[in-house]
């Protein structure tokens, strides 16, 4: 009888246990993926878009040396890859590493902007590949317009991308993280030594969209002439001022480059760098960043992963300065670490912190990956008690709502480890099954802004609950794209008092007395004004002029 009683307790203990955890359902949703190194070290990310416009969103994933997939959710908890349906193929050639979405023409459907280090077929040595953009043609299926864009003739050892409107014209601009000028050795072969000893630091890509037609590479003429061994970086507006800064992550910033912090001087085109100002020179192995306003003063912070310690970035608007307090907040432990989200994933009404880990590759040290539960302000590490303990090797992560149940879900990249040892890696996807209280989804559509708000702040105040969460633009993981879907966790709150969105520029939309456990949308008012270029504004005014005093030359010979 004690037995069977025992059996009881324990399966019921078993069966509440797991509703308060994450679930991996990577294989009963169809998902079978992993990023297969070429060599090793490098890569891969993840990208949520709702390509086809029914309202859930899908996946795009990166493979390195393995084919890339478009996963398309069937409403359901489960995907199809419908890579080759989407006419996605040109990818194929090439050694992808990270991926981002955004709307480039304006035409409803979102886009995808892939990185490459080298072609499949003929290896070549850095800088080996180009850069792809692929067109939603708004059927199911992408057009590859790299060329039409202006990217395909540059050659170079792309990580991150970062996207975002900094000019404020509507169209999405784009940052990309380049890692080697030149490299001759392999990729196995990487060390400290080796990375120092070539000095090969590269500079990033400045895109700016000209009339969603191309993309304009203006570094030089917006003041950028920095290097370092980039992945990447974020758009994001730190210093309240409704234009997007720049945050750049560098790899071996002790040794060669560090982190920058580039301040956007909006109308001038120009940015100016305060990474020294803002003590945001970071030294470090900077693999990735999120982005949160962690203790409710309107200002943003920054979680930077790091090999060895992470860097908790927290900002002290009175110093003007950013101070590290990943000890003071319990997030200071050792691992090599790179995709980051933060989000409150279980509706208390913080903000918690998933963290992806993993050994450089070929090493492949098992590593487990970090999930922060907040209490009280202080973060814990609790990866065993939530599901999430996984020794795989992990890189990209991205936050999405599967089912449209209201929650976020949680899928994480993980490379095929190159040793032929140690626990399995595959890309996981974990279910939320943790959430209990009341949520708040918001759902941004930009008119004189980007079409998906990209940098938008929205608001929200709820009694003495006070949230402030800025819309991702890429790259606030490691190589990855997290949902531009806002997601607000409100604990037993049943309403909220009053919501704004700030939209990049500084117009603002209110609302008041909104109600819980939904998601809504709110469009933006402010309308979009096409900026004509220099061909309408003075070339052909003069053209128009040149045709008036031919006419006039030719009616006064007529009369003598």
């Amino acid at each position: 009888m004690r037995n069977r009683c025992f059996v009881i307790v324990t399966l019921l203990c078993q069966f509440i246990l797991q509703g308060q955890q994450f679930t991996d359902i990577s294989e009963e949703a169809g998902i079978q993926h992993y990023f297969e190194v070429f060599e090793g070290m490098f890569g891969g990310g993840i990208a949520v878009l709702d390509f086809n416009n029914d309202g859930y969103e899908d996946l795009y994933l990166t493979g390195g040396m393995q084919e890339d997939q478009l996963l398309l959710n069937l409403k359901n908890g489960t995907f199809e890859n419908v890579f080759k349906k989407a006419k996605l193929d040109a990818a194929l050639n090439f050694v992808t590493q990270g991926v981002a979405t955004a709307d480039f023409n304006r035409d409803g459907w979102m886009d995808l902007f892939v990185t490459t280090i080298t072609t499949k077929d003929k290896k070549k040595t850095i800088p080996r590949a180009q850069n792809l953009i692929f067109i939603n043609q708004g059927d199911g299926t992408f057009k590859d317009e790299s060329k039409t864009f202006g990217i395909q003739d540059t050659e170079s050892f792309s990580t991150g991308i970062a996207i975002g409107d900094f000019n404020l014209d509507g169209y999405p601009d784009v940052y990309v993280g380049n890692y080697f000028t030149d490299y001759d050795g392999g990729l196995k072969e990487i060390s400290d030594a080796t990375i120092v000893n070539a000095g090969r630091t590269a500079k990033g890509y400045l895109y700016e969209n000209r009339g969603g037609k191309k993309l304009v590479e203006v570094s030089k003429k917006y003041g950028i002439d920095h290097r370092g061994f980039s992945f990447g970086g974020i758009f994001t507006d730190f210093d309240n001022d409704n234009d997007l800064d720049l945050m750049v992550n560098n790899d071996f910033g002790y040794k060669a480059k560090p982190n920058y912090l580039l301040e956007n001087l909006y109308p001038k085109k120009e940015f100016k760098y305060v990474e020294a100002d803002y003590e945001m020179d970071l030294r470090i192995n900077a693999m990735g960043g999120a982005t949160a306003d962690i203790n409710a003063d309107g200002f943003l912070d920054y979680f930077i992963s790091n090999i060895r310690f992470n860097r908790f970035m927290i900002q002290n608007p009175d110093k003007k300065i950013f101070e590290d307090q990943a000890e003071a907040l319990g997030t200071q432990l050792f691992t090599i670490s790179w995709g980051t989200n933060f989000n409150d994933f279980d509706h208390d009404g913080d903000i918690d912190l998933f963290v992806a880990n993993g050994d450089l590759n070929p090493n492949c040290v098992p590593m487990y990956n970090f999930y922060f539960e907040n209490k009280e302000g202080k973060f814990h590490e609790h990866s065993s008690k939530f599901g999430l303990k996984d020794y795989g090797i992990g890189r990209g992560s991205a936050l999405f709502d599967l089912e449209n149940d209201g929650d976020m879900d949680l899928i994480m990249v993980a490379q095929k480890p190159t040793m032929e040892y140690g626990p399995p890696s595959i890309t996981r996807l974990y279910r939320n099954d943790i959430a209990a209280g009341n949520y708040l989804q918001v759902k941004l559509k930009g008119n004189a802004s980007t079409l998906s708000a990209l940098g938008a702040r929205i608001q929200v105040f709820s009694d003495s609950l006070f949230l402030n969460q800025e819309i991702d633009g890429g790259n606030t993981s490691h190589l990855s794209h997290n949902s531009t879907l806002a997601h607000f966790g409100l604990g037993n709150r049943k309403k909220i008092d009053s919501l704004q969105v700030i939209w990049p520029g500084g117009a603002m939309t209110k609302m008041k007395e909104i109600q819980t456990n939904q998601r809504i949308f709110i469009e933006e008012t402010q309308p979009f004004k096409e900026k004509k270029s220099l061909m309408v504004w003075i070339v052909l005014p003069l053209i128009a002029f040149g045709v008036f005093l031919i006419l006039r030359s030719k009616k006064l010979k007529l009369q003598i």
